[in-house]
């Protein structure tokens, strides 16, 4: 056995990794707009300084050594890694062996890409494609170097291989990979079924009235505004982990706007017809049904920019329909965009303009695979290796089932969104974005106002959520409250009351200016943990800002507004590939 040559262990991949589209054509993901590094890229050592590249470089060399030496004495390398804990890794000396070399490797690449002096924006991106490179080219994702695979092949007398190649081609016509078995879940029939009417229906989305099943309700209404690049079931799964069913036990009245998945007669679309047409719409025929002035108005992720948009907008033309406003993870100030930003920059956003400003569809699979790219261990590569290499049938899980279920954006609203918002960060700034021929102010909506963020969220960061705080309610700020949850940015939202699991922060706020509410991280330093969901926190919320109890409504939509459907009703059943 010849002695490995470090240098050439890498080179390989380094010279490889340098064409942006032979990455693209290994992970089948969308990649960040890395030519602009491509001189950093094909040169790195000039990039990092001779000191911390020769301290790398040595570290690197007394490893590979070490981890030779221990191969030329028959011991096996501790693989410190999740994804080679089965024992088919330990009892196999050359697999171990390829293990280690992939993670040394993989270190040595991930330092490198660390210590590049480059641009915040262009270091975070380059840390990005590595990891990237690095979580694709380990060991476990090739049948000729995974023990587990292979000795799944010899124990079922190669009808892994069979299955696996039946589920890969199965998955090629879908156009994704399958996270879950999608025969066992079925929007309406065990999903999406707390029973409700759709009691109105435009272009743009249905409005769902819910049911009470209670004998008194809060007299304000609760007008729920989902996220749109997504379907609004991810709040409705089944009924023990049901966001929707725990706001009508809770006492109640919700309306929830059910986006439709847009087809060809969408593609002109604008955000302000998202605003105008979906969300103030929504708040006012949900006023008309209920009989109540003021609704509590709820906003998830992009539903909550929304949201308040649609105040803002309200707000600039005398009206303040809101008695309370709850956003979850949502963004409102993008300084902080998290991992997303890898993918947002001028160029970028140019491309994006060209091919959509003016009409045209950004489709709902080119969002799954760039939200699956943030976390490709987790959402690709560990369903290759189980799908395809052991050839098994991925298990029944609701909310990835509502995962695959993807939905597409109108170009024009899509563009406008992305520049707004994500790359020059304006919906902050007073004045600075117009949305349905007024000028926004977040600041004018006079409501007090629940923040949730998620401790471990990708796509929102925390901090990012409690930007928020300092620029709603200004003039009661102390009416505003926020609450971080444990998790990520869907389960620690999707996190269930009865169950007891997880825990939450809570601290007093406190003005801006002075006090925690001014900084995230010593608010955090306040906040006392408390076991279990937020929910409870949120639901004596809404009920402080609920008005008195009533008699619960015996009969679902109005004279004006008559039932349609029974709930989900028709839109969210469309898939993006039909609309």
């Amino acid at each position: 056995m010849n002695k490995p040559d470090p240098q050439a262990m890498t080179s390989n991949w380094m010279s490889q990794f340098a064409d942006p589209a032979t990455w693209q054509s290994w992970m089948k993901l969308p990649e960040p707009d890395i030519n602009p590094l491509a001189g950093i890229l094909k040169d790195v050592g000039a990039h990092i300084s001779p000191s911390a590249l020769d301290a790398i470089k040595t570290d690197y060399l007394q490893k590979a050594a070490a981890l030779w030496q221990d191969m030329a004495m028959m011991k096996t390398p501790e693989l410190q890694d999740r994804r080679f804990a089965a024992p088919e890794w330990q009892s196999n000396p050359l697999s171990a062996y390829s293990a280690a070399s992939y993670l040394l490797n993989s270190r040595f690449l991930l330092e490198m890409a660390e210590a590049v002096e480059a641009t915040p924006r262009d270091k975070q991106k380059i840390r990005f494609a590595v990891q990237q490179l690095v979580d694709a080219m380990s060991p476990a994702n090739f049948l000729a170097t995974n023990p587990e695979a292979q000795q799944h092949l010899i124990e079922t007398k190669g009808e892994s291989l069979t299955k696996g190649l039946t589920n890969m081609l199965a998955d090629l016509q879908k156009g994704r990979i399958s996270q879950s078995d999608e025969s066992a879940f079925e929007v309406g029939r065990n999903v999406a079924t707390t029973p409700g009417q759709v009691v109105f229906e435009n272009e743009l989305f249905q409005l769902i009235q819910y049911a009470p099943s209670t004998a008194t309700v809060h007299a304000v209404p609760l007008v729920m505004i989902p996220p749109c690049i997504n379907k609004f079931y991810i709040l409705d799964l089944q009924p023990e982990n049901s966001v929707v069913r725990y706001a009508v036990e809770q006492g109640n009245t919700v309306f929830l706007v059910s986006w439709r998945n847009p087809g060809k007669e969408m593609e002109a679309v604008t955000w302000d017809d998202y605003v105008e047409k979906g969300a103030i719409e929504a708040i006012n025929v949900s006023r008309a049904i209920s009989g109540s002035n003021k609704v509590s108005v709820f906003g998830f992720c992009v539903g909550g920019t929304i949201a308040s948009s649609a105040l803002a907008v309200l707000a600039a033309r005398g009206e303040q329909p809101a008695a309370s406003l709850t956003l979850l993870t949502t963004l409102l100030d993008y300084e902080d965009t998290g991992v997303l930003d890898v993918f947002i920059d001028l160029n970028q956003v140019a491309k994006h303009e060209k091919n959509l400003a003016n009409g045209g569809l950004l489709p709902g699979k080119d969002l799954a695979t760039t939200f699956s790219s943030l976390r490709p261990n987790d959402l690709v590569w560990n369903y290759v290796q189980s799908n395809y290499l052991k050839g098994k049938n991925p298990a029944a899980f609701d909310l990835l089932y509502w995962n695959a279920d993807s939905t597409n954006l109108p170009g024009p609203m899509f563009t406008f969104y992305l520049r707004q918002m994500y790359l020059e960060n304006n919906l902050r700034v007073p004045g600075k974005v117009t949305t349905a021929g007024v000028p926004l102010d977040l600041g004018a909506i006079d409501a007090p106002t629940f923040i949730y963020g998620s401790r471990d969220d990708h796509i929102v960061p925390w901090t990012a959520a409690f930007k928020s705080m300092g620029l709603l309610n200004p003039r009661k700020p102390k009416n505003n409250r926020f609450v971080l949850g444990a998790s990520g940015h869907i389960a620690g939202v999707i996190n269930p009351h009865a169950k007891g699991k997880r825990s939450h922060w809570i601290a007093n706020a406190k003005p801006n200016g002075k006090g925690p509410a001014a900084d995230p991280d010593a608010w955090l330093a306040s906040a006392s943990e408390l076991k279990g969901s937020w929910w409870s926190a949120w639901a004596g919320f809404l009920a402080e800002h609920g008005g008195k109890d009533v008699k619960a409504p015996g009969k679902l939509g109005s004279k004006q507004f008559a039932p349609i459907e029974a709930a989900p009703g028709r839109y969210v059943k469309v898939r993006a590939e039909e609309a």
